[in-house]
């Protein structure tokens, strides 16, 4: 078995065998930056005074990243392990505390993969998994003194759901095992038991092109078999396990805030072929404390006739209200989940009272599609957002449920509007382990990004849910990037940030925001001192039809004014209503430059000028701005060119083209509809639009409503017209919705076919983004030995 999962990629992809060197390296200096050790990962505590530093590799070997996996349902599943596949290595735990700046370690079995800790609810300790050869196993370590342990003799089941969650003494958690007597995974056939067969008459299934999906009915035994789960309650003092219900097929469960009562959604069969696991047929259902049957909230049928861009029809959204023992809250769609349909009000919210023996209530109705709920402290107080599709519009209300009829409104904007967006709530948990909107009175608080037209500076506002008054807590200055972390305690005005400047690497500070003292709380270095001296600046610029532009250039540290450099220009398309909000410019020139991954700014040390991030805004109305996609994307690229150029910072002959999926996709574009660039680098992209046929990004027509968009907007289509070279870069497991790795073969064939120039690479055992160290050093190779060749040498290609 192990031998058919390793060696799948030749099994599926026997097209790439046309050649197999090994791993390319990039140049030294490229090799030590990618190396370089990532700031840690910070998890605060529930009680504010303390914070977990979560340490990882930086990329995994691709021995790592190449274990088999079983591919179904919509999910990569290491079998011998008992868990999705892994591609972050999370490898070390230390907890800094606030007020003394103490520093505890965790103690870990040396070259130990862990999970990523969670907090109990009082702070006091941590739990995580770690992985061994053959099971997950479940660790406890308290945070004082760093003592961890493991649960002996419990295997943890870490597939379908998160694998365990705190319960509210501190002491037990509700935990996913591998059933005992699970017995052998099922064997593949030896001789098919016959056909497989599909058919349809009259239904209207326009689902996205999911991928790793079930393929026959061995596949449905795997997937039961491997996903199956055992809920059981695991006491992490003396390690007794009290096992709730029959083993089965569990997507979520959580206990309610008594815990009294478990909600669960169960996954059976029919299974799908068209859909992945959480749309297969299902159950929500609510459970006693020792794991007997309650009720059952919704019985829900195979979701594959979900309309485009709409939602599943039957109770969604199925969660415990926070600070009642027993109310459950869902919403159900009112237009057939339809987005076309006209109705006067889109989604209903429902609720239902312990035991759950009535008829659920309607607690409101909402005009537009409901796109969330955040819990205040208050116990009936709410924020809830809808969506308006048509404007692209997203209004939040505050809502007592004690006054149903009586919601107000706090926020109404754009969806794109980021000078304006208020930001995220800040949460915390109650002494009962219930996360909840932090809420002093009638105040609540946001952090945001806080982009401005000079570039995004982070804030930390309070508003007034009574009188709908703000006020600016915290924000960052303006050569700087500071962001809120948490608050410290219980206090308003005891801050913890993350700091970066262009020369300073991120480090936490505690910051009193009424006198702006800071204490640091971390001193991370720089992992990359040559490039210390880079030179870094938004640059702004306009597109012909008056639609303001921008993006981040980047100049080697060595960069002396008047030289013009070759360039790579970096972008990804988005899609806007209005030009206002398309040229608002986000991101920071002053955010600190760490490289990771098969980043382009690596093209800086090797004396390119990098346009990172160039706005390519396709606006228009939502429902036709894809008619005129090439058109503007094309005019974004002659602006930023012609200004870089207006600059006299780069040699406007040579400039690259690159991006990855849609930008991947924009960059064929560029190339076969313009002589702008020398060559394009395109990874992980979509280029045959008849292969997505039912949208794509926000397309909302399918294929047969604007076939000519869909052809157009298609790089295969003009494929004879790609008279620029393209390297084509493409995981060969590619999960991603719609970006097949046959999208890469069959453009590569097509150019080649037409007499182009391009160079196929496909990574064995790469997803979408590409994790292992060797495949993105390999990438980085590639990139710049192209550049190299066709565009620091550019060798000039015949006209259009």
């Amino acid at each position: 078995m192990k031998k058919i999962l390793t060696f799948c990629f030749f099994l599926l992809f026997p097209f790439a065998v046309f050649g197999q060197p090994p791993y390319k390296l990039p140049p030294r200096e490229v090799v030590e930056i990618l190396d370089a050790a990532p700031t840690p990962f910070v998890v605060p505590s529930p009680l504010r005074d303390a914070m977990l530093l979560v340490h990882y590799k930086p990329h995994p070997s691709i021995a790592f990243v190449s274990q088999p996996i079983i591919r179904i349902g919509g999910l990569r599943i290491n079998p011998e392990l008992g868990a999705r596949q892994r591609l972050t290595q999370y490898m070390g735990i230390t907890v800094r505390w606030f007020e003394s700046n103490k520093t505890v370690k965790i103690s870990i079995p040396t070259n130990s993969d862990i999970g990523f800790p969670v907090w109990s609810n009082d702070g006091k300790k941590i739990a995580f998994t770690r992985d061994m050869v053959d099971r997950v196993e479940l660790w406890v370590a308290d945070v004082s003194t760093g003592k961890s342990k493991a649960l002996k003799g419990i295997r943890v089941m870490d597939i379908l759901d998160s694998p365990f969650e705190w319960m509210k003494d501190n002491s037990r958690l509700l935990v996913h095992l591998v059933p005992e007597g699970r017995g052998k995974s099922p064997e593949p056939p030896k001789v098919p038991a016959g056909p497989i067969i599909d058919e349809t008459a009259g239904k209207v299934s326009r689902m996205a092109t999911f991928q790793d999906l079930l393929k026959n009915s061995y596949d449905e035994k795997l997937f039961e078999h491997n996903a199956t789960s055992q809920l059981a309650i695991v006491n992490s003092s003396d390690g007794s396990v009290a096992k709730l219900g029959k083993s089965g097929l569990y997507s979520s469960a959580s206990f309610s805030p008594d815990e009294k009562y478990l909600l669960l959604t169960k996954l059976r069969r029919p299974f799908s072929y068209r859909v992945p696991y959480f749309y297969f047929t299902r159950s929500v259902e609510v459970w006693n404390a020792k794991g007997s049957m309650v009720k059952t909230i919704a019985d829900l049928p195979i979701s594959d006739e979900i309309p485009q861009q709409g939602v599943p029809l039957g109770p969604r959204f199925v969660h415990w209200q926070p600070l009642k023992n027993g109310r459950l809250v869902w919403v159900e769609a009112l237009d057939g989940g339809d987005p076309v349909k006209k109705v006067p009000h889109r989604d209903r919210a429902m609720i239902l009272d312990a035991p759950f023996e009535g008829q659920a209530e309607e607690l409101l109705k909402i005009q537009h599609r409901f796109s969330g709920f955040d819990w205040t402290q208050a116990e009936n107080l709410v924020l809830y957002a809808e969506y308006d599709r048509d404007r692209r519009w997203r209004t939040t209300h505050a809502l007592n449920l004690a006054n149903a009829d009586r919601a107000k409104k706090v926020f109404d904007l754009s969806v794109n509007d980021s000078y304006k967006d208020p930001g995220r709530p800040v949460y915390g948990l109650t002494a009962n382990g219930e996360r909840v909107v932090l809420q002093d009175g009638d105040w609540i608080y946001f952090s945001g990004r806080g982009a401005t037209e000079q570039g995004d500076r982070p804030f930390l506002d309070r508003l007034n849910l009574e009188t709908l008054q703000s006020e600016r807590l915290f924000q960052c200055g303006e050569s700087s990037v500071e962001q809120f972390t948490t608050f410290i305690k219980d206090s308003r005005t005891s801050i913890v940030t993350r700091y970066e400047s262009k020369t300073e690497a991120p480090n936490y500070f505690v910051v009193d925001v009424q006198s702006n003292k800071k204490v640091p709380l971390t001193d991370f270095k720089d992992p990359a001192p040559r490039l210390a001296g880079m030179r870094k600046q938004l640059v702004k610029y306009k597109r012909a039809d008056g639609v303001d532009l921008s993006g981040t250039l980047y100049l080697p540290p060595d960069y002396r004014e008047g030289t013009r450099l070759p360039c790579l220009l970096w972008a990804y398309p988005l899609e806007y209503s209005d030009p206002g909000t398309a040229g608002q410019v986000r991101g920071s020139p002053h955010a600190f430059t760490f490289l990771r991954g098969a980043s382009p700014i690596f093209f800086v040390t090797q004396g390119y000028a990098v346009l990172m991030d160039a706005t390519m805004p396709v606006i228009g109305d939502p429902e036709t701005m894809n008619n005129t996609f090439v058109e503007q994307i094309v005019s974004s690229a002659k602006a930023a060119i012609d200004k870089l150029d207006e600059m006299g910072v780069i040699d406007r002959n040579r400039v690259a083209v690159a991006g990855h999926s849609y930008g991947a996709f924009m960059t064929a574009n560029l190339l076969a509809h313009s002589d702008l660039f020398a060559a394009g680098i395109a990874r992980s992209g979509a280029y045959n639009r008849s292969l997505t046929p039912f949208g794509f990004q926000s397309e909302r027509r399918t294929f047969w409503e604007a076939t000519d968009t869909y052809m157009k907007v298609s790089p295969f289509t003009f494929a004879h017209k790609i008279n620029e070279p393209i390297l084509l870069i493409h995981g060969e497991a590619d999960n991603n919705s719609g970006t097949y790795p046959i999208q890469s073969q069959r453009l590569f064939e097509a150019i080649k076919g037409n007499g182009g120039t391009a160079r196929l690479v496909f990574l064995p055992f790469e997803s979408h983004g590409y994790a292992a160290r060797e495949s993105n050093l390999h990438v980085l190779a590639e990139m710049l030995e192209w550049a190299e060749k066709y565009v620091k040498n550019k060798v000039q290609m015949g006209a259009k």
